[in-house]
């Protein structure tokens, strides 16, 4: 049996941003953790919640689903984090528009929202960023491990 169709989009997801010339291959598909300064720049990739409603009814319906997933983005630097933000947000929108159906797992995914924070606790200051994507996709209410 697959993975869930959720854990198979965040997994797609987090290949999708590996790589990218700010963070490279610090992508981690969790939000338990802080992260590590040698980990920074760095992506977190984690599901935040999903909402689902009946789409066909019978013996076996079909569910819509609306996943949202966040990528947060950290740099720590004394100077320019604006810039750094910005790039990083660059990168992963780029990367994000260019696989809107997530490998064929979903129906569409866009940008909801942005939002930026700095905090100055510590040896440096460190910026993160959440962008908040919402996911769009269908499922068998038997089969949460197959995308319709």
């Amino acid at each position: 049996m697959a993975d869930h169709i959720r854990q198979q989009i965040r997994e797609r997801i987090a290949t999708n941003v590996t790589g990218l010339a700010t963070t490279g291959s610090n992508v981690y598909q969790s939000r338990v953790y802080p992260m590590a300064s040698g980990n920074l720049p760095g992506l977190l990739i984690y599901s935040t919640s999903e909402d689902s409603e009946i789409d066909v009814m019978g013996s076996v319906g079909t569910l819509n689903r609306i996943l949202n997933i966040t990528v947060e983005g950290y740099v720590k630097s004394i100077t320019e984090f604006d810039d750094k933000i910005d790039d990083i947000c660059k990168e992963v929108e780029t990367a994000m528009a260019g696989d809107q159906t997530i490998n064929g797992l979903a129906k569409n995914s866009f940008l909801s929202s942005t939002e930026i924070e700095y905090n100055g606790d510590g040896d440096q200051p460190i910026g993160v960023v959440t962008m908040n994507y919402v996911v769009q996709y269908r499922t068998a209410t038997n089969a949460p491990d197959a995308a319709l």
